[in-house]
């Protein structure tokens, strides 16, 4: 066949299936779909990363760091540090250094950890302790007013009951802040189970809800401080909620910004996993070899005695160390007596129908020993064990009045 007519056949063979296919082609519908394949690693890696976006949109400069070396330079422009990680290895250093660096003129911000114990009179926050701030739970504070108001107010029977309805607070569970100039409260989403308590009266202004107190702001020297309850309104899932970003934006408004998302501090072996894993894993290769090679002698190795100087008295001794381990003092004295009494019934007929007695004083003319003698080396033994040296002198005795015979 020749190749002309193989491409007709094949263009034939194109033309035919577009042919089919155009009915198919019509009832297709095109249509987009969107696949959300949840947050960026960036995000899951900071879960601020919204609210420094927010802050940046708005026109704040915002800086990110992880330690507490460099604290920001209130010289030049109004500096605010927010401390919104984990601050439980944060050193008496650390916290002197920046109650200072706020007294000079800087706005600190950071949420309260601890609960204040009475029982101590501390907290263990030393940011709190030092600022003479107590934190509590809401519910340990709404039993606190319950008890002393059935300690204070006696029950009194009204001669008229009116009604009256109170007002009701809308929200309740929000926490409002009330800003000079303005009419209506924002709303914040903050966590309604703790409660900032200042005894001192150091705070010159708060946000509430219904039931707690959940930020205080105070001056400080040339400074500011405020204190949060929690940070997580600030966080992805949440900042776009109520007036949160609006509040983020309050408190650091004319000022840069400097977050603060690690206080904790790696200890040496932190540090050397986290660069020289490779090394670590080697030298505790090297510690348990060195532990399994020493720990495996007890003493120095006995050299492995040569093939060719092995004699018939060590595999006899051994197979009498053998023998004695499996089948005991007992079985063994017991073999040598039977092979005595065997010995004297061969070469004497008739003396296994005598007495016991008489078959010892048989075997005393015989092997010319006392007949006492040969009593208590015929007599069964109970299975007591023997020390060697008694052990050895029955075994050398038997065996002499079994030569004997």
């Amino acid at each position: 066949m020749s190749r002309r007519l193989w491409v007709m056949i094949i263009a034939l063979v194109l033309l035919g299936i577009g042919v089919a296919s155009v009915p198919l082609l019509k009832r297709l519908e095109h249509y987009q779909e969107i696949v959300d394949q949840g947050p960026s690693p960036e995000v899951r890696a900071n879960p601020y990363l919204a609210a420094e976006t927010f802050l940046r949109q708005r026109g704040v400069l915002v800086n990110v760091t992880q330690a507490l070396n460099v604290l920001p330079d209130t010289r030049q422009q109004a500096q605010t540090l927010m401390l919104l990680d984990s601050r439980e290895k944060m050193t008496p250093g650390e916290v002197t250094r920046l109650l200072n660096w706020a007294h000079g003129g800087g706005r600190l911000l950071f949420v309260a950890e601890q609960l204040w114990d009475e029982e101590k009179g501390s907290s263990g926050d030393l940011l709190l302790d030092q600022l003479q701030i107590h934190q509590f739970m809401t519910r340990d504070l709404r039993e606190q007013d319950r008890r002393r108001e059935r300690e204070q107010i006696k029950p009194v029977i009204p001669l008229s009951t009116p009604d009256i309805e109170e007002p009701q607070t809308p929200w309740p569970e929000l926490t409002r802040l009330y800003v000079q100039n303005e009419n209506d409260p924002a709303y914040m989403s903050f966590d309604p189970a703790f409660h900032l308590d200042d005894p001192q009266d150091h705070a010159r202004s708060w946000a509430n809800s219904a039931d707690a107190t959940h930020m205080l702001q105070m001056a400080y020297g040339k400074g500011l401080i405020t204190v949060l309850t929690d940070a997580d309104l600030w966080k992805t899932r949440a900042i776009g909620k109520y007036d949160n970003a609006w509040l983020l934006w309050y408190l650091s408004q004319d000022s840069t910004v400097t977050m603060l998302l690690r206080t904790d501090h790696d200890d040496l072996f932190g540090l050397l996993w986290k660069y020289f894993p490779q090394a670590l894993l080697a030298l505790a290769l090297c510690i348990g070899a060195g532990l399994w090679h020493n720990g495996m002698r007890n003493g120095p190795l006995q050299p492995e005695p040569s093939r060719a100087r092995r004699q018939l008295s060590e595999h006899l001794r051994a197979s009498a160390d053998f023998m004695l381990r499996r089948r005991g003092q007992y079985a063994l004295l017991r073999s040598l007596q039977q092979d005595i009494l065997r010995r004297a019934r061969q070469g004497h007929p008739g003396f296994e129908t005598l007495p016991v007695t008489e078959q010892w004083q048989m075997l005393a003319r015989i092997t010319r020993q006392p007949t006492s003698h040969i009593g208590q080396a015929l007599r069964p033994r109970l299975e007591e064990r023997l020390s060697s040296t008694e052990f050895t002198r029955q075994v050398a005795y038997l065996q002499t009045l079994r030569n004997a015979l």
